[in-house]
Parts: structure tokens; C-alpha cells; sequence
């Protein structure tokens, strides 16, 4: 029996296929929840995660892979803030375009090295004519204006109308969380 102190180990069942089911084990949940707010800022991240957890690093990274691969982690990518880095104008571009060619352009939108995420949304007319969004961050509003004038003139024709939506606050963004 547990004691009373124990930490309950939630289960998590990752479903592939009807013949694949994958169950992250205790150590699984424990690399999981040391690195749900992110990887150590080092060289060395795995080695510092290892290191804490009382594991050896190689192990680590291989159940890193093995959950990659069996989709418990999806993705593990640099979040970097930008107003740390002097990008404090922070534009969402939405724009109007031909719906027949809206995964082309955002494709192209979206190698942009000033375009942080492009994505297609639904529609919601009357109201809401915007199908494909692209985040535009600058120095300030100005430099959001420009570039944005860069993603109008690259649609040219395929381009209806468009805003540009300026974030007001900053919003915490995390992921799911176990504990």
C-alpha cells in the first residue's frame, strides 16, 4: 500500500494504432515532468536533467527519442522571448486570401524570417473574412508595418484585405502540464 505522503503517478495511455499502445513508465513520467518547463539553458541539457534525476544521460536521451517516436513528446524546438531580445511590437497579420491557394501562400509566408507562426484558421462571416494568420514581430509598430507590407506585396492579387492585430499583454504559454 502507498503512503500517505506518496505522490499519485498519473497514467497516460498513448494510443498510435489499434495495435500499438505505448505507457510511459515511472522514469518516463519523471523526465516529463523535470522537463515540462523546459530544458536546462546549458551545453549540456540532457547530462543536467540526467544528473538531477539520478539517471544516466545516454538513458535519458534514448527514452527522449522513444517518446518522440511513439508521440508523447511532440516537438522540443527553441521558444525564445522576444522582448527579452528587443521585439516588443508583436503584430498578428491576418489576411483574406483565395482559400484554393492557402496552403501555398502560407508556406511561403511562413519561411519568412520575420514570421515567428503562420497558420490557416476558419472564417466566421459576416464578420470574421481572415483565413490565414502570420505573427510579425518587430522592434516597433513601424517595423511590424514594413514587413507586413513584405507579406502584401508577396500575395499581390491572391490578397482580398487584411489587418494587422497588435498584442496589448504579454500571456503566459505553456504547454500541458502533469503536476
Amino acid at each position: 500500500m502507498a503512503s500517505a505522503s506518496a505522490k499519485p503517478v498519473p497514467r497516460l495511455d498513448i494510443v498510435m494504432s489499434e495495435a500499438t499502445v505505448y505507457r510511459p513508465d515511472e522514469k518516463d513520467l519523471l523526465i516529463i515532468e523535470a522537463t515540462q518547463g523546459g530544458l536546462p539553458v546549458s551545453p549540456t541539457p540532457y547530462h543536467d536533467i540526467a544528473e538531477a534525476l539520478d539517471m544516466d544521460p545516454e538513458d535519458v536521451m534514448q527514452r527522449v527519442r522513444t517518446m518522440q517516436e511513439h508521440g508523447v513528446i511532440r516537438r522540443i524546438g527553441i521558444v525564445p522571448n522576444h522582448y527579452k531580445l528587443g521585439y516588443t511590437a508583436n503584430g498578428m497579420s491576418v489576411w483574406d486570401v483565395d482559400d484554393r491557394h492557402i496552403r501555398e501562400l502560407g508556406r511561403k509566408i511562413g519561411r519568412l524570417d520575420f514570421v515567428s507562426h503562420c497558420y490557416h484558421r476558419p472564417r466566421h462571416l459576416p464578420e470574421w473574412p481572415y483565413n490565414l494568420f502570420a505573427m510579425v514581430h518587430g522592434r516597433n509598430r513601424d517595423e511590424v508595418f514594413s514587413k507586413v507590407k513584405t507579406i502584401a506585396d508577396m500575395l499581390g492579387d491572391a490578397r482580398r484585405e487584411y489587418q494587422v492585430l497588435f498584442s496589448t499583454e504579454i500571456l503566459k504559454k505553456t504547454g500541458l502540464r502533469l503536476s
